[in-house]
């Protein structure tokens, strides 16, 4: 898909930080197609700012995995990777497990009910067949622990390999696949509002790991193409 012809869609006062999350959306979104060329004077054109906020953010989707560059020749949307994915599914697993474990002791009856709250949209969501609004109520509903944990280095850890992890995750919420998660949200907010810190922990942990079978199908079909 070519770059949207729309012209100043960040704000020049917000730049650099902006213009990240404008493109990572637009690459997990699928707006912004795997192996697009990304050149500087269409971005500018499209964000309506300078080229230097522009390639700053280049650069830091590029240590996402979500572009890659040559200098000097191109900059494109990075194919979907199955390593990448696979390394990606791991570390985000790992981190809201350790983010339950270290929010569950405090974790506030306010917070359960806005991660069942957040469950609730995720589930309608789903029924509606609404992937954009699925991923927004799961980082919803995900967030919470994150936020509780008050653990700064686990939420950059997170926002570093969870927009890979989106991409792949859109494939699942497109799907019937993504409807198990609704009742495997729930049992973690019990498990927490019970206080079973091993139980929830395992719980979030095989949440995420939902997403395995999804990037075994995704690996060979890679295969088969090379």
């Amino acid at each position: 898909m070519p770059i949207p012809r729309s012209r100043g869609l960040v704000s020049r006062s917000l730049l650099r930080e902006n213009a990240y999350q404008v493109l990572r959306d637009a690459i997990v979104d699928g707006t912004l197609a795997p192996g697009e060329r990304l050149s500087d004077g269409d971005l500018v054109e499209w964000l309506g700012i300078s080229r230097t906020p522009i390639r700053e953010a280049l650069s830091r989707l590029e240590q996402s995995g979500l572009v890659r560059t040559k200098p000097g020749r191109y900059t494109i949307v990075s194919p979907l990777d199955s390593r990448e994915a696979r390394d990606a599914q791991s570390v985000t697993a790992a981190m809201h497990e350790l983010a339950v474990r270290q929010a569950l002791p405090n974790l506030s009856t306010a917070e359960l009910e806005a991660m069942r709250a957040a469950n609730a949209r995720f589930a309608e969501a789903l029924a509606g067949n609404d992937v954009d609004a699925a991923l927004a109520a799961d980082d919803e509903f995900h967030g919470v622990a994150v936020a509780a944990s008050a653990n700064g280095a686990l939420r950059a850890v997170l926002e570093r390999f969870t927009p890979l992890l989106r991409r792949v995750e859109r494939l699942r919420f497109s799907s019937l696949s993504g409807r198990g998660s609704v009742g495997q949200h729930s049992s973690i907010v019990d498990l927490c509002a019970a206080g079973d810190v091993e139980g929830a922990a395992a719980a979030t942990r095989a949440n995420w790991g939902t997403l395995v079978p999804l990037l075994d199908t995704l690996s060979e079909a890679q295969e088969k193409a090379d």
